[in-house]
């Protein structure tokens, strides 16, 4: 067990220098707090301090979550901490001051540093990242860019995302290119199964594979770098949803084999609502049309993607802010902390009469997503319970061979939440 940092805050006042401590004196009692936490656990392993419930109180202190219930929901989209939310109120009154100006000329300045950060955390080129405001636009640009014609053939799961399902139906519709369907066994830790599921599927008129990096119906990470050299082998495109991966575990864009990948920024990154991000490797960029139209549609500039007229700058801006929290916690000791609450409350319910778990507990295989279901019992009866009986919020899921209760924690999540859901489940279980 790690140190119990509440009780060293004041041992450690004397290690900070005179213009830390006068830069604090106006600073709200929570950051001050979080900075002491965050110093304290320098030296610490993730491994240690992914159970020292002492720290992660402080980073809870770095939200605005409701007492009022318990947010299990996380996968959906998460809150943003308070420097977040700050950042983007400061910046939405400053465009309101004169909007042409403050929003256009100020705030949307810090497009270029920005995008440079982004491509820092990826680990891609700065010339392959564009902002987006969600995953479904950044991989629907991909999509319906993509030089397909009649007879071509794209391989893609049920378990998909229901939107780039939709997306990729449409250009079937509209372009006669064939889909060509796998339907996942999931839970799964085998990857010569995941694999070969993908690549039995391949023939020679196949030009795309859509790979979803973490199933978000279930949390089940698939082998997407195996998946893509596989498909390299053969001419055939990678197209990653990395909409609940990113900033969720440890892992850059490169480490994956993607020719494309988009992401939500709103998700484990903790950006403002409507954040997202564009990747496209950057000898692709100039075989994509972008979604909304630009002056040349054939230039290998990745800017081409951010044509889409007036916006919220604000909310982009603020993506940096999320950027400075997720480093300051410390990618490490956030994926830790998250696989420890997730197998915190299944330990717990595992082994319980008709509980059946639909997620792996492996690291490889599962991060912070759970699902949970009763036997005998729908998805949402247990959901509705859970909330009216304990005020936790969380998702049903009934899509293709997936069926369960979806629990999804983030850092502010504490282990008494955790217990409560528990209880919760325990209590159904015995009732069902």
């Amino acid at each position: 067990m790690s140190q119990n940092l509440r009780r060293d805050f004041f041992k450690s006042v004397g290690k900070f220098s005179v213009a830390t401590m006068l830069a604090g004196i106006t600073a709200p009692a929570w950051s001050k707090n979080l900075h002491r936490a965050i110093d304290q656990s320098k030296g610490i392993s993730p491994e240690d301090l992914m159970d020292d419930e002492d720290f992660w109180h402080y980073i809870q202190q770095s939200y605005t979550v409701s007492p009022f219930l318990i947010n299990l929901n996380n996968g959906g989209v998460a809150p943003s901490p308070k420097t977040v939310q700050d950042e983007m109120k400061r910046l939405h009154d400053m465009s309101n001051e004169a909007p042409s100006y403050y929003m256009w000329r100020i705030v949307d300045a810090g497009r270029e540093p920005l995008r440079a950060n982004l491509a820092k955390l990826a680990g891609t080129d700065t010339e392959e990242i564009a902002i987006q405001r969600n995953a479904s636009e950044a991989l629907e640009a991909v999509i319906f860019g993509m030089d397909l014609k009649a007879g071509d053939e794209v391989v893609l799961t049920k378990q998909d995302y229901p939107n780039m399902i939709n997306a990729w139906k449409q250009r079937e519709l509209r372009d006669k290119i064939k889909l060509v369907w796998i339907n996942l066994d999931l839970p799964s830790e085998n990857d010569d199964y995941l694999v070969s599921q993908y690549t039995n599927a391949f023939t020679s008129k196949t030009k795309v594979v859509h790979v979803t990096h973490i199933i978000n119906w279930n949390g089940q990470i698939l082998p997407c770098r195996k998946i893509a050299d596989a498909a390299h082998a053969k001419g055939i495109e990678v197209v990653v949803d990395a909409a609940h991966s990113f900033a969720q575990f440890q892992f850059t864009i490169p480490e994956l084999g993607a020719d494309y990948l988009g992401t939500s920024l709103h998700k484990w990154l903790s950006a403002c609502i409507g954040s997202g991000m564009l990747y496209i490797k950057k000898d692709k960029i100039k075989n994509i049309y972008p979604l909304f139209a630009a002056g040349d549609p054939k230039s290998d500039n990745i800017r081409k993607f951010e044509n889409m007229g007036t916006r919220p700058f604000f909310i982009e801006q603020a993506i940096g802010k999320a950027i400075e929290f997720h480093e300051m916690i410390g990618a490490a000791r956030k994926e830790k902390r998250l696989h420890y609450l997730k197998n915190y409350w299944m330990e717990k319910v595992k082994d319980l009469p008709k509980v059946k778990l639909g997620t792996s507990m492996n690291l490889k295989y599962g991060c912070a997503i759970g699902l949970v279901g009763i036997e005998g019992k729908k998805p949402s009866e247990l959901e509705a319970f859970l909330f009216d009986k304990y005020k936790v919020h969380s998702v049903s899921i009934e899509w293709e061979n997936i069926k369960g209760v979806r629990i999804t924690p983030n850092v502010y999540t504490t282990t008494k939440n955790l217990d409560v859901l528990v209880e919760g489940i325990t209590k159904f279980a015995k009732q069902a």
